[in-house]
């Protein structure tokens, strides 16, 4: 393979500039390819209105691994992200509302106002899932054990109480044993679902209560935040980090084929039908469509591929972005200057019983007709996102299925943005006019424009049955593929979703490690 690639990685989501940039630093000669026009996938900034820029897809940052920047010396490549204060904000039917702040104290003060007992609780339900995300989070940056040996991390008498607590128990259940008040449970179930086809009652979604927690910025842990410059901003800095580093980055650049000889692959080949030839291929696509759209299946064992083609991966997600000429007014925290509560999350979920019944609306392919609303007001926090006098919001809802019981999404898009704007609006009246323009992207729009599989913003359903050792299929949860040389680098192998860098980071230290192995 004279003039060959060391390594061409498919698609140039966040993933795979981590792994472009870990391989470069390394000394491989390595080409990023990105069917769109920008790098970033699903992690990206862009113009969306005159002069106005959003994070179309993902919204929120601290799930970047510290070791990642630290690492790729991301701060020096423009990367900086800073915690909301507060963390949420949750506006009640009854004209009352919650915050929770990254101050212990405030908190305190302010869950005693629903419940004494839920104020005494919270600290020790922190205290829990710090413990047992102390133990997934040594699994984040390795290629996690057999679903065997993985109850075998709780140590201790309690420990399978704990394994069944964590892994097997519904989200609800969890909740129910810390605390009493609705409204406390409502503040805490909201991330629990989050690109989840299932409901909050809904066994095995307790562990996505801590899966969350994994967030950290600035060394602050347990928190969210904003990045500078959107989410884009992320995956900026990463692709200047991969170019210091040595990498080439080519967009527009569609690959129609990962092309194979023998057991291993040879390197690519492109829609304009040119050829590149590469040693080591990384795909940063999801395993289904890599196996299923790539490569050819006569190239695979086949009960492998029946395995993939099995693969669940399932859109409930719509987004709406919103250029606003006035902030949200809210009733129970009335003005339309920035208050505390319009910095962070704005969410509307007032209760578990209403996050459920979103849930049994997508079940039979029905839109969620009182969705679950995760709201971001982006500019509030980074001016540089809007023109003066002009502010972003970004809504993700949910539950909104791919596959619908009646008509399609490109007939029925903007009838769902319209209930999603008004669920707000219930709680914020001057939304309906203070909306100046919208984008609203559907599960298929996802899948179209960001390839991302049937609308999963995870690639593959984060459900138990598709994690850890699992993912994306059993005895394959390692990165290397069944043929020599390929390598699955994103959110569909382990950990899993969320702008992570681990899988892209896991794959590169795969083929690194079989090159020192081999000696190639």
């Amino acid at each position: 393979m004279a003039g060959a690639w060391d390594a061409v990685v498919v698609g140039g989501g966040h993933n795979g500039l981590v792994a472009a940039a870990y391989l470069a630093r390394a000394g491989l000669k390595t080409l990023v390819l990105e069917r769109r026009n920008v790098v970033g996938g699903a992690s990206v900034t862009e113009e969306v209105f005159p002069g106005v820029r959003f994070s179309r897809l993902a919204y929120s940052a601290g799930l970047l691994r510290p070791e990642i920047i630290r690492d790729l010396d991301l701060p020096r490549f423009g990367y900086e992200a800073f915690p909301f204060d507060p963390q949420f904000f949750l506006p009640f039917p009854n004209g009352d509302s919650m915050l929770l702040w990254e101050d212990a104290e405030r908190n305190r003060k302010e869950l005693a106002r629903f419940s004494k007992k839920d104020a005494e609780a919270y600290p020790k339900y922190v205290a829990f899932w710090t413990e047992v995300m102390e133990l997934i989070e040594a699994m984040v940056l390795e290629a996690p054990p057999p679903l065997p040996d993985l109850p075998g991390m709780f140590q201790g008498p309690e420990a399978e109480e704990l394994a069944r607590r964590v892994l097997l128990q519904s989200a609800a259940d969890l909740l129910d044993e810390f605390f009493e008040s609705d409204e406390v449970k409502a503040m805490l179930v909201t991330a629990t679902t989050i690109g989840l086809p299932a409901g909050p009652r809904t066994p095995g979604t307790a562990l996505m209560l801590g899966h969350m927690l994994l967030h950290e910025i600035n060394g602050v842990k347990q928190t969210f935040g904003y990045a500078k410059g959107g989410m884009g901003g992320i995956s900026q800095a990463l692709e200047k980090a991969a170019i210091y580093h040595g990498a080439t980055i080519r967009t527009s650049a569609v690959v129609r084929q990962i092309r194979t000889h023998d057991g291993a692959v040879t390197g690519v080949e492109l829609a304009d039908g040119s050829r590149i030839e590469a040693k080591a291929v990384l795909t940063n696509l999801d395993a289904r469509t890599t196996f299923t759209k790539l490569v050819d299946p006569d190239a695979v064992d086949r009960e492998f591929l029946d395995r993939v083609r099995r693969i669940k991966a399932s859109g409930v997600v719509t987004k709406v972005n919103c250029l606003l000429r006035e902030l949200p007014d809210f009733t129970c925290r009335p003005g339309k200057t920035v208050q505390p509560h319009h910095r962070g999350y704005i969410d509307v979920c007032p209760s578990v019983d209403y996050l459920e019944a979103a849930w049994d609306d997508a079940k039979w392919g029905r839109p969620s007709k009182a969705p679950f609303l995760d709201c971001v007001l982006h500019s509030v926090t980074d001016p540089s996102l809007a023109p003066p006098g002009k502010l972003t919001l970004s809504i993700y809802a949910q539950y909104f299925p791919y596959d619908l019981a009646d008509g399609t999404w490109d007939e029925r898009r903007e009838e769902v943005g319209d209930s999603i704007v008004e669920t707000l609006a219930q709680f914020a009246p001057n939304l309906r006019h203070a909306v100046e323009a919208r984008e609203v992207i559907t599960p298929l729009d996802m899948e179209r424009e960001w390839g991302l599989l049937h609308g999963c913003i995870y690639q593959t359903d984060m459900t138990s049955d598709q994690l850890f050792s699992l993912r994306p299929v059993p005895g394959w949860s390692g990165y290397r593929m069944p043929l020599r040389g390929l390598y699955l680098c994103g959110s569909s192998a382990h950990p899993g979703g969320g702008v992570t860098g681990a899988p892209g980071r896991n794959a590169a230290m795969a083929l690194l490690e079989d090159r020192r192995t081999t000696g190639s």
